[in-house]
């Protein structure tokens, strides 16, 4: 990617979004983590919860009194966040256990030692993923963005659909970024073997995230399911998802020059935060900042970009998606 190319990015990113529906104007009063409700008894997920987005959503709900299974590829440094979050609170209650998103294998690993001690999931947090790194494939051979933002998510979701649908008022919130609306979603290149961009295929995985969460809400809809599917972006975070994948001149952008602009990480949380505990917050939404072009602010309901909504993508993106990963989701027949 070019500079040139890099600055354009910037810039449709600091401009309001201009697809979809109008936004929903923001509660006079601004949503903030005081405002979570009671977790008490309520069991949650968090994938890619040892730094950042993930921990900072996960210090929020352990604090509001939830179990929170800290989904984390590195089980050390999942110990360091678990320590840092129950630190002088007596009675919080954290689980550590290893997933790697990138590897369908342990998907199902992390998926069956989970029905193994638990009865029931209240809530799913989608948060994990790797940003513009130089073209890799996953365990399976897939390319390695659209692997772990996407496909993990949704064989960990279609995994877990059981346990969710025995839950209190359950939910499952994936996370997308304000750049799923300026992607499109190539079927036939989706592992990068013709032209390979780290952040055009970023921007890919992201729609796919959108996507499939809308397509989600879709189909539990059809069911009549109780699981509520939302969709949440964080605006722009500084997380360390702009450096540790990003090379050359997207790193020193977003990882250096950019960063200061951007707002931390307990910020950046609250519309995933309000997504999965808000009794106000319904399926099928997406939850993103309400500041200038999104990238800071308090929650309220943001636009989907009309491909994410597209019936005939979603339903495309579905079927290959469970090829890909071999899981079917447990809907009923008529479904």
């Amino acid at each position: 990617m070019t500079l040139d190319a890099i600055n354009d990015n910037v810039c449709r990113m600091t401009q309001e979004p201009t697809q979809g529906t109008a936004r929903n104007p923001a509660p006079q009063r601004r949503w903030t983590a005081e405002q979570i409700p009671d977790q008490t008894g309520r069991v949650s997920v968090v994938t890619g919860a040892n730094s950042g987005l993930g921990l900072a959503t996960a210090r929020a709900l352990v604090h509001r009194g939830g179990h929170v299974i800290l989904a984390v590829r590195d089980e050390e440094k999942g110990r360091r966040a678990a320590a840092g979050i129950t630190a002088g609170r007596p009675g919080a209650s954290v689980e550590v256990r290893r997933l790697d998103l990138a590897d369908l294998d342990s998907v199902r690993a992390f998926a069956e030692d989970l029905h193994a001690g638990h009865t029931r999931l209240d809530v799913l947090v989608n948060n994990a993923g790797v940003m513009a790194p130089p073209r890799s494939a996953s365990a399976q051979g897939h390319e390695l963005q659209f692997a772990c933002n996407h496909l993990g998510h949704f064989a960990l979701t279609g995994l877990l659909l059981d346990l969710l649908a025995e839950g209190r008022d359950p939910r499952v919130v994936t996370v997308t970024s304000i750049n799923h609306r300026r992607a499109h979603l190539d079927f036939d290149d989706l592992n990068g073997e013709r032209a390979y961009r780290p952040m055009t295929f970023y921007d890919r995985s992201k729609l796919a995230n959108a996507v499939f969460g809308h397509e989600l809400h879709r189909r539990l809809t059809a069911a009549r399911s109780p699981v509520r599917s939302l969709l949440a972006h964080p605006g722009y975070t500084a997380t360390r998802l702009q450096t540790s994948g990003p090379t050359g001149l997207v790193k020193v952008l977003f990882g250096s020059v950019l960063r200061p602009l951007a707002q931390q990480p307990d910020a950046g949380a609250l519309p995933q935060l309000y997504a999965a505990t808000d009794p106000g917050a319904r399926g099928g939404e997406l939850i993103g900042p309400d500041g200038r072009g999104e990238l800071r602010g308090g929650p309220a309901r943001v636009p989907l970009a009309a491909g994410a909504t597209d019936a005939g993508t979603g339903q495309r993106l579905w079927e290959v998606s469970e090829r890909l990963t071999d899981v079917r989701f447990p809907f009923p027949a008529s479904a």
